[in-house]
C-alpha cells in the first residue's frame, strides 16, 4: 500500500470555510446523508426474503432458478462497473445535483417492478437501481469528504458504517414483514427516496470549496490526479470488501454445515455478527488516530476471527470468531475509505470515491464466487474461510513490513488535517 502522503484536503478545507458543525441544520445534514448511504442497503437485502416467492411465481420462465436471484445481486454488479464513471459526474457536474436526480431516479427504477410482468424486465430495472445506487452512494461520501475535515470526516464515516450495518439488518426484517403481503409489496419501500429528495434539496448546503470558488477565489493549478497513491487503496479495499462480507454472505451456510437448521437461531447469530460491525466502528471513531498504520493490526484481527470460525466444531464458537471477525471489519471499512479521502482534492474527490466505490462492491459481488471456488479447491466452505484467513494474516503482515520500512515516513497520529 502506498505511503501517507500530505493530504490535499488539509489545504481546501483551510481555505473554504466549511460549514456549521452544530445545530439542527447540521443534525439534518447528517442524517440526510446517512439516509442516502442507506439506500444502496436497502436495494441489496430488501427483496431477499420474497425470492422463493418471486422463484415460484415465475417457475415457468425459462431461466428462472439463475435470474431470480440475479435480482438480488444485479444492483451491486451495476454499481461496481459504474462507480468510476459516476464519480466523474460528480465531479463536473455537482455532488448536490446528481444526487438529489439519482434519488428520485432510484425511486422510479427500484418501483418498477410493481408493473412489470416479465422477469427480463424486472433485472433490466434492478440493474438501473445500481445505476442509482452508484450515483447516491458516491455522493454522499463524497459530501461528507467536503463537509467535513480530521477527525470529524473520520467519525461520520465511521457513523456511515454503523448506519449501513444496522439498516441491512432493519431492511431484511422488513422485506420479510412486508413480504408476508405478496413477492410485489416489498418494492413499494422503494419509493421512500421520494421523501428525501426535495429534503436534500433545501438542506444540503454547497460544498465549501464551490462556494469559494464561486466567490472568485484564485484558481490554483490543477494536480495531477494522484492514480499511484489511490491504486493501493483501491486494491486493498477490493480485498478487503471480500473479507467484510464473507459473514453475512456464508454464515447461514456455515451454520448449516455444523446442523443448525433453526432459521431463529441462523437469524440471531447474523445479528450478533452484524451488532460487532457496528462495534468495530464505534471503536474506530473513537482512537483519533491516522488510518494506514491501523490497517495490519484491523486486518490481523479479522485474519483471527476467521481462524476461529475454521476451527469451529460447534455453533457458539462460530458465532465468537465471526464476532471477532466483523469486529474488525467494522474498523476496517472507514479505515480504508478515510485512507482514501485523505488523498484526494476537492477536485478529484468525487472520481475517486467513486473508483473506490467501485473497488468495493466489485470486492463484494465476486466475495460469494472466491469462497465457492475455495470450497470446491479444500473440500469445505469453513476451509474456504480459513484459506482467506491466512490471506488476511498474510496481507497484514506485508502492510506492517512496509510500515516497517516508512517508519520515517508514516507517523501514527491523528490525520494529517486539522483535528476539530
Amino acid at each position: 500500500m502506498p505511503g501517507s502522503v500530505p493530504s490535499p484536503v488539509a489545504e481546501t478545507d483551510a481555505v473554504a470555510s466549511p460549514p456549521p458543525v452544530s445545530g439542527p441544520a447540521h443534525v439534518v445534514r447528517v442524517t440526510l446523508l446517512m439516509a442516502g448511504s442507506c439506500l444502496p442497503i436497502l436495494g441489496a437485502v430488501l427483496i431477499a426474503p420474497v425470492l422463493p416467492k418471486m422463484q415460484d411465481h415465475f417457475a415457468s420462465a425459462p431461466g428462472a432458478k439463475a435470474l431470480v436471484p440475479l435480482a438480488l445481486t444485479v444492483p451491486a454488479l451495476s454499481l461496481a462497473l459504474l462507480a468510476p464513471f459516476a464519480g466523474v459526474i460528480v465531479d463536473r457536474l455537482g455532488r448536490k445535483r446528481l444526487l438529489v436526480v439519482a434519488t428520485v431516479l432510484y425511486a422510479v427504477f427500484g418501483t418498477a417492478p410493481l408493473w412489470l410482468d416479465s422477469l427480463g424486465g424486472i433485472i433490466a430495472s434492478r440493474a438501473l437501481v445500481g445505476v442509482a445506487e452508484a450515483a447516491i452512494m458516491t455522493c454522499c461520501t463524497t459530501l461528507i469528504g467536503d463537509y467535513y475535515s480530521g477527525h470529524r470526516r473520520v467519525r461520520y464515516l465511521a457513523l456511515q458504517t454503523m448506519c449501513a450495518s444496522a439498516s441491512a439488518t432493519v431492511f431484511f426484517v422488513l422485506g420479510g414483514a412486508v413480504g408476508g403481503a405478496g413477492w410485489k409489496a416489498p418494492f413499494w419501500i422503494y419509493a421512500v427516496s421520494l421523501v428525501l429528495a426535495p429534503l436534500m434539496i433545501s438542506a444540503l448546503p454547497a460544498p465549501a470549496d464551490a462556494r469559494a470558488a464561486g466567490a472568485g477565489r484564485p484558481t490554483e493549478p490543477r494536480r495531477p490526479f494522484p492514480w499511484r497513491h489511490l491504486a493501493g487503496i483501491c486494491a486493498l479495499t477490493f480485498f478487503g470488501a471480500m473479507v467484510f462480507y464473507t459473514v453475512p454472505v456464508e454464515m447461514s451456510y456455515l451454520l448449516d454445515d455444523l446442523g443448525v437448521a433453526d432459521s431463529g437461531v441462523i437469524g440471531l447469530s447474523t445479528a450478533v455478527a452484524s451488532a460487532a460491525t457496528v462495534g468495530g466502528a464505534i471503536t474506530f471513531a473513537r482512537l483519533k488516530r491516522a488510518p494506514d498504520p491501523m490497517l495490519p493490526a484491523v486486518l490481523a484481527l479479522c485474519a483471527a476471527g476467521f481462524g476461529v470460525m475454521f476451527l469451529a466444531g460447534n455453533a457458539p464458537l462460530l458465532v465468537v470468531g465471526a464476532v471477532i471477525n466483523c469486529l474488525g471489519t467494522g474498523m476496517l471499512l472507514p479505515a480504508l475509505l478515510t485512507g482514501a479521502m485523505s488523498r484526494l482534492a476537492f477536485e478529484d474527490r468525487g472520481r475517486g470515491t467513486g473508483l473506490w466505490m467501485a473497488a468495493f462492491f466489485g470486492g463484494e459481488f465476486v466475495c460469494p464466487l472466491v469462497l465457492l471456488a475455495g470450497e470446491s479447491a479444500v473440500g469445505s466452505l469453513a476451509g474456504a474461510v480459513g484459506v482467506l484467513g491466512l490471506a488476511s494474516a498474510l496481507v497484514a503482515a506485508g502492510l506492517w513490513a512496509a510500515a516497517r520500512r516508512r517508519a520515517g515516513v508514516v507517523d501514527p497520529r491523528p490525520l494529517p488535517e486539522q483535528l476539530i
